[in-house]
């Protein structure tokens, strides 16, 4: 899959240096996948949660990770990378 807005993730790593390492590597697994739907890609990640029409990643504990995909293009969209307390809030929904 291709990953659009991926400076989303530098920027937020640049802020939170523990986040680096795992966002690198739910980067670099997401790019070797071709899931064809939701289901599938649970397989690959099973934290993962449909948010109506977002896909959210759990990154370790502490972050989520909101994305939109496109299975049909291969194209995951970063909207926003946010510490859990931050996601709780649910002002990204807005």
């Amino acid at each position: 899959m291709k990953i659009n807005f991926s400076r989303k993730l530098e920027c937020f790593y640049e802020n939170h240096p523990q986040s680096k390492k795992l966002l690198i590597s739910w980067s670099k697994r997401i790019k070797i996948i071709s899931p064809k739907h939701f289901v599938e890609l649970g397989k690959f990640f099973q934290q993962a949660d449909q948010v109506g029409e977002f896909t959210v990643f759990n990154i370790g504990s502490n972050y989520r990770l909101i994305t939109r995909i496109n299975y049909e293009s291969q194209q995951v969209i970063i909207r926003e990378v946010l510490p859990h307390k931050e996601y709780e809030r649910g002002k990204w929904k807005n």
